[in-house]
């Protein structure tokens, strides 16, 4: 029986996969619009409630019976044909009977029967009987991967969710964390009680195992700024292009990648859809590792049920993929048996307890912490997705420790918001023939800077191809002229008046000078400005033009943007230091005209 089961659940699974790998496996561009898939299978306990018809006899298959019956003529061999299809639909509908019963192995068995009746059917009898039996073969595949699926789908998120088999591959990554990694156990334990509890609230309320809670420890030791070579970042490690599939934003300022509570969110979304395709968890966290398109190449190519056991799909899978599992279920096994391996007496740290402020103007964090008298790294492990410890220009929420909020809230308007911003950066793609000395006199610096920034020494050779950080992207490179020298737009000077929020390094970014030009035309001794004060501003011609922001959104592109704002392509890039190559990406902010 087992095998007419592996032989009708292939052939469905390869067209689900090749559905579900259109659906996922080009996640990287930022330009498809993501829609949220729905769970594809239901079990009998979650359509409680409803009347169920049977399976086929409203159905497809059971018109097209009538429609047979009523055109044959009576021969021995119709006859027969007919009776193994009124059998196999019998035995379909009484396997749908048991499975809301609750009895799946012998709903399974009856689907077997089922199968195996029409298996030898005489298709040349009639010429609807091919697609008859057609039809009842796709319903029963279809109906035996659904009570797969309720097997393994847990709604209650109990804590033995996931079975935990203690084989060889797992007691290996057992006596790795018990041994040459306890330290890394240790502090992993200790700083998930910043986060774990958090998690495990949320997976509960959105019917996810509790156990998965403890999926950071693997993922990143509960280091919310852990940042792998393939550029996964957080707790839960996510790379760019699947961070913005699930909502989180990335700017020059915010990368909500490092945030657990909107990453959390994030991976409770991940690991939902990736259940809804695969159905039980081992498989859900290799893809969860590799990618779910990976995983599915490798069902595709293997006859195997990867439903029914995991392990059948482990040998195949990438080298970090296969221990991924085997180590999430070493983890659980140890937290479970915390006095057998000795580490009762690890104490994991409390959780943060803070309050949510909304703040409308541009702040340093070392500046508030400053005034709340509070140290400026507590600040920075509450406030992790921003990037420079600094807020953004617009309004923002930042968490405050929750006994400082009100003084927070008292001092704000005495809290220094005028400053110089760090150094922004942009990237330069080495071609052939450039130096150090022609890229640097290119991006307006020096050699000694651009050697000091990308940690290479004036000796060093620069091939084609090689990327280098360049400082200052506020500043354009020089344009050559058709003589080889830099052409600079006429200057005029242009009355601006300060406004909440405003600094210089803004301001002069919005105008394309600098502060220094700023404070030289207006004698200012220090970067200090005040709400409505007047400044004259040495810009270029093209800076009068009234300057605003674009958020871009799924399914724009450059071209849309600049056409609808009246702009050139040209410009639009130009304005955000943006090649004809770059990408952009949903929430990303651009400035427009």
């Amino acid at each position: 029986m087992k095998k007419i089961q592996s032989l009708i659940i292939i052939p469905f699974v390869i067209m689900g996969c090749q559905s579900a790998l259109q659906n996922h496996s080009n996640v990287a561009d930022p330009g498809i619009t993501m829609i949220e898939q729905e769970t594809p299978f239901e079990s009998p306990t979650s359509r409680r409630g409803h009347t169920h018809d049977p399976i086929i006899a409203t159905g497809t298959a059971g018109k097209r019976t009538d429609s047979i019956r009523n055109s044959l003529k009576k021969s021995p061999r119709s006859v027969a044909a007919q009776e193994k299809i009124d059998q196999a639909l019998e035995l379909c509908n009484s396997a749908q009977a048991l499975w809301e019963k609750g009895e799946l192995e012998n709903a399974l068995t009856e689907l077997d029967s089922a199968y195996a009746a029409i298996l030898d059917l005489d298709t040349n009898a009639h010429p609807l009987f091919t697609q008859q039996k057609e039809d009842i073969r796709y319903m029963i595949s279809k109906r035996i991967l659904e009570i797969y699926a309720s097997r393994n789908i847990v709604v209650t998120g109990s804590h033995d969710a996931i079975p935990i088999t203690l084989n060889a591959y797992v007691q290996k990554e057992i006596n790795l964390l018990t041994g040459s990694e306890r330290n890394f156990f240790i502090h992993s334990m200790k700083r998930s009680g910043r986060y774990q509890p958090f998690i495990a609230s949320e997976f509960k309320k959105a019917g996810i195992p509790e156990e998965l809670s403890w999926l950071p420890l693997i993922e990143s030791g509960f280091r919310v700024r852990a940042l792998s070579p393939a550029r996964a970042l957080g707790l839960w490690q996510f790379i760019p292009s699947t961070g913005y599939k699930f909502g989180l934003k990335r700017d020059y300022y915010v990368d909500e990648r490092l945030d657990p509570v909107k990453s959390t969110h994030a991976a409770i979304a991940y690991l939902k859809e990736l259940h809804g395709m695969f159905g039980d968890w081992a498989t859900v966290l290799a893809a969860y590792n590799c990618g779910e398109g990976r995983v599915l190449r490798i069902i595709r190519q293997q006859n195997i049920n990867y439903l029914d056991n995991f392990w059948d799909l482990y040998e195949k899978l990438p080298r970090e993929t296969s221990r991924y599992v085997p180590r999430f279920l070493a983890t659980i096994h140890i937290l479970k048996n915390l006095d057998q391996f000795k580490f009762d007496a690890t104490c994991p740290a409390e959780p943060f307890e803070f309050e949510i402020c909304t703040v409308n103007k541009q702040l340093r964090l070392k500046d508030i912490a400053r005034e709340i008298q509070v140290e400026p790294s507590l600040l920075k492990d509450l406030n992790p997705e921003l990037r420079y410890a600094l807020l953004p220009p617009e309004e923002y929420e930042v968490r405050i420790p929750a006994e400082k909020a009100g003084l927070f809230l008292a001092k704000l308007d005495s809290i220094n918001s005028s400053f110089t911003p760090p150094t922004r950066y942009a990237y330069h793609k080495v071609r052939k023939g450039e130096t150090l000395s022609g890229i640097a006199k290119r991006y307006h610096t020096s050699i000694h800077q651009l050697t000091l920034i990308n940690k290479i020494s004036k000796k060093t050779v620069i091939v084609s191809g090689k990327v280098l950080k360049v400082p200052n992207s506020d500043t354009t490179p020089t344009q050559k002229t058709a003589h080889g020298i830099a052409a600079t737009p006429p200057s005029q000077t242009v009355k601006y008046m300060v406004r909440q929020g405003d600094n210089l390094w803004l301001i002069a970014g919005r105008y394309k000078t600098t502060t220094k030009a700023i404070m030289a035309a207006n004698n200012l001794r220090s970067s200090a400005l005040t709400i409505g004060q007047e400044l004259k501003i040495p810009a270029k011609k093209t800076s009068t033009q009234r300057i605003s922001t674009h958020f871009v959104k799924s399914g724009d592109n450059p071209f849309t943007i600049a056409k609808k704002y009246n702009m050139t392509l040209h410009r639009l890039l130009s304005l955000n230091h943006l090649t004809s190559r770059s990408k952009i990406y949903p929430g990303q902010k651009l400035l427009v005209e």
